[in-house]
């Protein structure tokens, strides 16, 4: 029997974890090797089912191709798949009326997969900062979220937030209402120093838009630069907030994940660095983690 037609027979899992910058799919066998890979397009439900139904399985198939598996080999995989804003009102009752391509299929909360691949399955926390910002544990069995109820009327300290304060202190510093610095100047020359460009950006501005603005506002903040300084110190006390609450709720130890996690951490306030742990695993391996967790338990 030749690799491929080996692989084919055998139990397969595939983990995905569809966030608002973009989407990972993982495949894995029964001892957890990885097969292959795959990425595409952000997945966050807030930008509509059927947009991230669509980045989903676009990951999958490249997963698939990737590990040198027939299209069809989907059918044979158990999933498990994280997407951001499941928790939104029906959203998980649509996804599950969805048809799907896969064996079976698990869906949940993208920090759910967060913080069961951070800490192996066991019980702790996690603070995600993002394109979105959410804590989230699992302690004695019970879930605890803290945030994360969507830009803008949440994710305070993520890469949204950041990119929403950064235009809004460029525009009162163009209007002479604030200081102006070269951290101001640089917003406002992303819209050829014309408010009004802003104002018709913002009109179809998406969350993961306003993020693009993040490495800006970090970059400038590390350089000194006092506008960007009081973006970032605002920001990090929101997330010390967001750690210090789950060490209310008893988390036994907290990570850090997201792409603005490493940039953010040293302005985090020293207790909450001090709680802080390493990862174990990524997302996707959490994904995977139920995906195999979910198959055990249908065939008991």
């Amino acid at each position: 029997m030749n690799e491929s037609a080996s692989r084919e027979n055998a139990r397969l899992f595939i983990g995905v974890d569809g966030g608002g910058t973009g989407c990972r799919a993982r495949i894995e066998d029964a001892e957890g090797r990885v097969l292959g890979t795959g990425i595409a397009g952000p997945a966050a439900v807030r930008l509509g089912i059927d947009q991230s139904l669509a980045a989903l399985e676009s990951a999958c198939r490249a997963a698939v191709a990737e590990a040198g598996l027939k299209p069809e080999a989907l059918a044979e995989m158990d999933a498990g798949v994280g997407l951001a804003g499941i928790g939104r009102k029906g959203i998980l009752e649509a996804l599950v009326e969805r048809p799907h391509p896969f064996r079976s299929v698990i869906y949940v909360n993208d920090a759910n997969i967060a913080c069961i691949g951070a800490h192996g399955g066991r019980d702790g926390g996690v603070v995600i900062i993002g394109t979105g910002s959410v804590g989230f544990a699992v302690v004695k069995g019970q879930e605890v979220r803290v945030g994360g109820y969507g830009f803008p009327i949440s994710d305070e300290g993520s890469g949204a937030d950041l990119g929403l304060h950064a235009i809004r202190l460029a525009l009162r510093a163009n209007d002479g209402r604030a200081l102006a610095t070269s951290f101001t100047r640089e917003v406002m020359a992303r819209f050829h120093d014309d408010p009004f460009e802003a104002v018709a950006w913002m009109d179809g501005a998406t969350a993961t838009d306003y993020a693009t603005l993040a490495p800006l506002v970090m970059r400038h903040a590390d350089a000194g630069d006092p506008v960007g300084r009081r973006i970032v110190r605002d920001a990090a006390e929101q997330i010390d907030e967001l750690v210090r609450r789950l060490v209310e709720c008893e988390a036994p130890r907290i990570a850090l994940l997201g792409g603005l996690a490493s940039s953010m951490e040293p302005w985090l306030a020293p207790d909450v660095q001090r709680r802080l742990c390493p990862v174990e695993g990524d997302a996707v391996a959490g994904a995977l983690h139920l995906a195999r967790r979910a198959a055990m338990a249908r065939a008991c």
